[in-house]
Formats: C-alpha cells, sequence, structure tokens
C-alpha cells in the first residue's frame, strides 16, 4: 500500500519529519508531495522547490528513512481543491491513502473517494513553519532546534535566513 503526504515544507520540520515515521509504520510506500511550486521568494513561500527538495532528502537521509520507499514529487497550486486533487492523482505515483491534517484537503480527497487519515499532531504547536519563519525574521535563533540538524544546516549553509529577512523589508525603507 502507498499514502501520500501533502505538504509546502516552509521548512521541513521535526513535525513533517514525525509524520513521515508515522506514516511509514502503515504503509510500504510514501509520496512526499511538496505544494506550492510555483511560489518561491515570499514570506508565505520562501524556499524553491529544489531546496524543499533537498531539505527532505537530506533529513530522510540522516534519520536513517530507506529513500527506496519515498518518492519526493512537486506539484503546482490550484486553487480550487476539487481540481487540485485530481491533478494530484493524475501526476503522482498511485495512492491509496493520504496523510494529512488540512481540512480542505481532507475534504477534496474524500470527494474524490480517496482515504484520508489524519496523523497525530506531534506538538504542532511548536513545530509550526509559519512559527519557525518568524523565528528567522527576529534574532531569536529558537527556529534552529526546531529542524533536522541537515535541514538546519542548509539552510545556513545557504543564508536562506537572509532571503526571508530581505523579503520581509518594504520598500519604503
Amino acid at each position: 500500500m502507498r499514502g501520500l503526504f501533502p505538504g509546502r515544507f516552509q521548512p521541513f520540520h521535526f513535525g513533517h519529519l514525525s509524520v513521515v515515521k508515522w506514516a511509514l509504520e502503515r504503509v510500504d510506500e510514501l509520496v512526499i508531495l511538496i505544494g506550492s511550486v510555483n511560489d518561491s521568494h515570499t514570506l508565505l513561500n520562501p524556499f524553491t522547490a529544489g531546496e524543499r527538495i533537498e531539505m527532505i532528502r537530506n533529513s530522510l537521509v540522516e534519520n536513517e528513512i530507506d529513500l527506496r520507499k519515498i518518492f519526493i514529487i512537486p506539484v503546482s497550486e490550484i486553487l480550487i481543491s476539487s481540481m487540485w486533487a485530481r491533478q494530484v492523482m493524475s501526476l503522482a505515483p498511485k495512492f491509496d491513502v493520504v496523510f494529512t491534517r488540512n481540512p480542505l484537503v481532507i475534504t477534496a480527497f474524500k470527494e474524490c473517494g480517496i482515504k484520508v487519515i489524519v496523523p497525530p499532531s506531534f506538538n504542532r504547536e511548536k513545530f509550526s513553519s509559519t512559527k519557525i519563519r518568524k523565528s528567522m525574521l527576529s534574532d531569536d535563533k529558537t527556529w534552529e532546534e526546531l529542524l533536522p540538524d541537515s535541514v538546519r544546516k542548509f539552510i545556513i549553509e545557504r543564508d536562506l535566513v537572509s532571503r526571508i529577512r530581505e523579503i520581509a523589508k518594504s520598500d519604503k525603507q
């Protein structure tokens, strides 16, 4: 059986990693679907699809997850949820179940007849990409402890925090 785990992964953090491990206890293979690939260099989506693919892959290798069980695919956004779900079904390797907590994604896949399993929250209050990006905007370094080492190093080595801070500046400054 194969599952699908969709997300933006901006960035990939310990909560995401926990869902991957949890899902792999329930399926033989997992498709990690990177959404919003047509958007980058914004406060909501600061990282490119390629950067997120590298972050995820590096984290899986670091955590000794068998990459033979993983597909990582990028998919563009369609703002009509039911059309997006059908697009995913046509572009992704065939899957039997979707792992998500997102209400829109749950509804879209259920309407397409796909089984949805809601994973545990895995300390969602702490592991939130939105909070991590906000921490990066300030001089608060707490974001570093919320990411797998390989993701933290990737962001630091490529100076991606500076990108986020640059994006946040107003042209009126």
